[in-house]
């Protein structure tokens, strides 16, 4: 027997351990003989990472496909894993040295360091993984991978010299985000534009041979030292006549010209731009368009570097503002701004000093400001290998949905830069580079093979050096769909499960893993890693707003699954997950849906208490019950809209259509419809046949339900079960096939019920109708069929609508609101009942209220200022409220109208 109460805190370790047991999550369990593969890689989280909302959602739309997909017996593999993720794991680890006052990284050496990184992984690392499994992920967890694990090292190592020896991997001077307080390369997604409070400097640079001078914008002053040219636009007036001529740098005293570029903006600040090739990324593109040298003025910590630096040094004369600059050498950059605006003041070549808000790039980790940094580093040339990963989308190979997205995949991919790849780093795969004594380089698989290379390339064994730094934890996500599958060996999953069927991740990364795992897959293997890339949308909070720490808006999805369970929380991010629409996440959805499992275990009670179980053999095509052929019906019609919708990855119209089904068919209508016949109320053979049917329909509806809200559904498949029990679990059972079941007669026998009780309802709560006042029925036909039709549904229409009688006109009494059910009229007088009068002038004083607050919205959305300025979420609220309010008068104005 069900306990009374649905509890998901008492299930839900229960039934996982079941899953467990029976190895219901491996690849191929439950698979048909013959059946067709489907995978699906896990996007890896990082080994320091716990479970956010974006997480939840992720990984919910994931195991709806794969439960879905098993269920209809396919050969199902989903396969997870975790990224090493370098500079979290090792921040991580030696802020854990610190708080307990041990030796730091560079003492303790860098085999000591990378030996206690991994006792902290094998400690700590991976929580995540738990947190998975609490939310009913059916990944198959035997199956586990790590970015750092020896086969995926292997696999790292194997493709980097592979893609060196074709040229498509080499070291480079370039520009790159360089963190100074971590003292490494870090990638684009790892920088964070923060708006600033600054100041554009206008600055005078004195032009060579004349009294003349340019006024150049800065918002960075202190790389002004590394100054290699003034740009201005070609077609600015005010300036033709200078290009070509030099300016003087000031406080440096360095020639330098002056160069026509078009991204000088003639209508930013002065129209002339100081280039600094070395600190600035456009400045470097304007600095190969011209030839100018690159002359780096800053050390890696973010310390003034002039003493010694010969780039700085070249062709600068002495002179004493020359020796003021090289006396700051090594102060930090902050400073360096000070004193750089100081001296240019005192000169009188600082004239003015204007206030400007601007997005200055921090790192996401450190917090400190990032430079453009010049520096040796290993770049990938990823324009070459963008060419066959951008035809693959082109002709269908690989599609994505919402299809929009492949815009943003074309705008990246179309401007692609070089991708670098080295970290200044330990914890990571460390490059397979050494270095000769003449800095000659030799990329090999193990040290034994670069030091034969050396001898081959030298004549003798020669002392080499390996290079430090670390690759890109992007580099061994790029290989993640093969490599977990045993890639660079021919394994059978390779071969069965390669390529995967469909990506599953957030927008934000289409660039930084969809794009490099389309460009690697294809260069590998000669094939897309996935057919489909489905791109889901964020997670914001109930007011449409993003979640973050600094807001203290951010929902734990752990909290919400201790305190409503897996499925309500898993219910509520699918139902809402409409292709291209941020998810605005209220904790009374989350509730309303845990209310829907307990309204399922509730008809479940229901059925269990009137001897509705499983029968074995049971026919649904051999129901002979109006009612009965009309839910089945109804079920085949669920079953279809389910299936169509996850196959298009419709996640909010496949739990919308299990809803709808389960809850307003089952449960409130079916249930309630067949009450009298389960209570004795009729013929005992069709009392029999109505409990087979909601015992099947039950079935059918955790069958829908499941891929949504495992744990409920396990549980009640296996407790409804009767004595004789289950042969399988609900995991591992078919997919409802119901073709065949609908019903046309059944379906207007009883829809038209169910269409006029919801009329009736709607009708009373519109005009005001005491709760308790029976309302006769009038249906004005003079169909015969019709008038049977309500005749039979009579005895109904008084139990479950409060209507004492039902009679049949040719034309409306006079008094009486007229309903339209299925393009019949039926009229309900009301005179005695309500005030018509009163109630005519109620609803006109709310629709007058109404209309009002729609005008007042309007205003707001159409005040281009409001609208700009706003917040986002503050927008979108009033353009929801409109929505509510127009809903709010077609409602009204239908009452009116009745109402005459």
């Amino acid at each position: 027997m069900l306990d009374k109460t649905y509890s998901p805190a008492d299930i839900e370790a229960r039934i996982a351990a079941r899953w467990d047991e029976a190895g219901a999550f491996r690849a191929g369990a439950g698979a048909k003989p013959g059946a067709k593969p489907f995978s699906i890689v896990i996007p890896p989280p990082n080994v320091t990472g716990s479970l956010h909302m974006g997480h939840a959602l992720n990984n919910t739309l994931q195991d709806v496909l794969a439960r879905f997909e098993r269920m209809r017996g396919r050969d199902v593999l989903w396969q997870p894993g975790m990224d090493h993720a370098g500079i979290a794991t090792q921040m991580v680890v030696e802020r854990q040295l610190m708080e307990r006052q041990e030796p730091g990284r560079r003492d303790m050496g860098r085999e000591k360091f990378v030996e206690r990184v991994w006792e902290w992984k094998a400690e700590s690392g991976g929580r995540i993984f738990s947190q998975l499994k609490r939310l009913g992920a059916s990944a198959d967890w035997s199956r586990e991978r790590f970015t750092m694990d020896e086969g995926l090292s292997r696999a790292v190592v194997k493709l980097f010299v592979r893609l060196h020896r074709d040229g498509l991997i080499y070291r480079d001077k370039r520009l790159v985000n360089w963190d100074p307080k971590l003292q490494t390369a870090i990638s684009d997604i790892e920088v964070q534009s923060v708006e600033t409070k600054g100041h554009l400097w206008h600055l005078r640079y004195p032009i060579e041979g004349s009294d003349e001078s340019i006024v150049v914008a800065t918002t960075r002053p202190e790389t002004m030292l590394g100054d290699a040219g003034v740009a201005v636009h070609p077609e600015d007036e005010r300036y033709r006549h200078l290009v070509g001529r030099h300016v003087i740098l000031p406080l440096v005293g360095r020639r330098i010209p002056i160069v026509a570029d078009e991204y000088s903006d003639p209508e930013k600040g002065t129209g002339a731009v100081k280039i600094t090739p070395a600190h600035d990324f456009n400045d470097f593109e304007v600095g190969k368009r011209h030839g100018l040298p690159l002359i780096n003025v800053l050390s890696p910590e973010g310390t003034l570097a002039v003493v010694g630096n010969e780039a700085f040094l070249d062709g600068v004369p002495a002179s004493s503002d020359l020796d003021l600059v090289l006396e700051m050498d090594g102060i930090d950059r902050a400073e360096a701004r000070k004193q750089v605006l100081a001296l240019l003041e005192e000169r009188g070549l600082m004239l003015e000093a204007e206030p400007h808000l601007h997005q200055v790039p921090h790192g996401d980790r450190s917090g400190v400001v990032i430079e453009p940094f010049l520096t040796d580093q290993w770049y990938v040339d990823a324009k070459t290998l963008a060419v066959e990963a951008m035809a693959a989308v082109r002709d269908g190979r690989t599609k994505f949905t919402p299809q929009n997205w492949s815009k943003t995949y074309f705008d990246w991919m179309e401007n692609i830069q070089p991708w670098c790849v080295s970290r200044q780093l330990w914890w990571g795969h460390q490059i397979p580079a050494w270095f000769g004594p003449d800095g000659e380089i030799f990329v090999e698989e193990s040290e034994a093979e670069a030091r034969a290379a050396a001898e081959r390339h030298y004549g003798a064994p020669t002392a080499l050096t390996r290079d430090e730094d670390v690759l890109d934890t992007w580099f061994s996500s790029a290989l993640w769909p093969f490599s977990t599958m045993g890639w660079p060996d021919e394994t059978p999953e390779l071969a069965r499960y390669y390529p995967t069927s469909v990506l599953i991740t957030g927008f934000d990364i289409i660039f930084f893993w969809v794009a490099r795992m389309m460009m690697m897959g294809l260069y590998v293997t000669k094939e897309v890693p996935f057919a489909d890339v489905y791109i889901h949308a964020l997670v914001r909070d109930e007011k449409g707003a993003k979640m973050s720490k600094s807001k203290g808006n951010v929902i734990d999805p752990i909290d919400l699954v201790d305190q409503y369970g897996a499925d309500a929380l898993r219910f509520t991010l699918a139902a809402m997950a409409a292709q291209g629409r941020d998810i605005k996440l209220a904790t009374a959805r989350v509730e309303g849906y845990r209310n829907f499992a307990t309204k399922l275990w509730n008809a479940s009670r229901f059925a269990e208490m009137n001897g509705a179980t499983p029968v074995a053999g049971f026919d649904p095509k051999s129901a002979k019950a109006t009612l009965n052929r009309w839910i089945l019906g109804e079920a085949a019609k669920a079953a279809a809209e389910t299936t169509t919708a996850l196959e298009a990855y419709r996640f909010n119209d496949a739990a919308a259509a299990v809803y709808r089904f389960v809850w307003n068919v089952v449960c409130d209508w079916y249930v309630e419809l067949a009450k009298p016949v389960l209570q004795g109320e009729g013929d005992p053979a069709e009392a029999e046949e109505t409990r087979a049917t909601l015992a099947f329909v039950l079935d059918v509806s955790a069958k829908l339900l499941h891929p949504f809200m495992p744990f409920v559904t396990e549980e009640l498949w296996a407790a409804r079960a009767g004595e004789g029990g289950r042969d399988e679990l609900l995991i591992l059972s078919s997919w409802p096939a119901l073709e065949g079941l609908g019903d046309p007669d059944a379906e207007s026998e009883i829809g038209w019920l169910v269409d006029l009780v919801t009329e009736l309802r709607s009708a009373r709560a519109e005009m005001g109708v005491p709760v308790a006042a029976s309302l006769p029925l009038v249906v004005v036909t003079e169909d015969a069929a019709l008038r049977a039709r309500a005749a039979r549904a009579a005895p109904t229409l008084a139990r479950i609508a409060r209507v004492p009688d039902v009679s049949f006109a040719d034309h409306p009494p006079r008094g009486a609101i007229q309903l339209i059910v299925r393009g019949q009229v039926v009229a309900v007088p009301l005179e005695g009942v309500v005030d018509i009068a009163a109630e005519r002038e109620r609803l006109s004083r709310e629709r007058d209220k109404t209309v009002g607050e729609i005008r007042r919205i309007d205003g707001k959305l159409s005040n281009e200022s409001f609208v700009a300025r706003a917040p986002e979420e503050v927008v979108e609220g009033e353009r929801e409220k409109r929505a509510a309010y127009e809903s709010r008068l077609a409602k009204v104005d239908a009452a009116l109208r009745q109402l005459g």
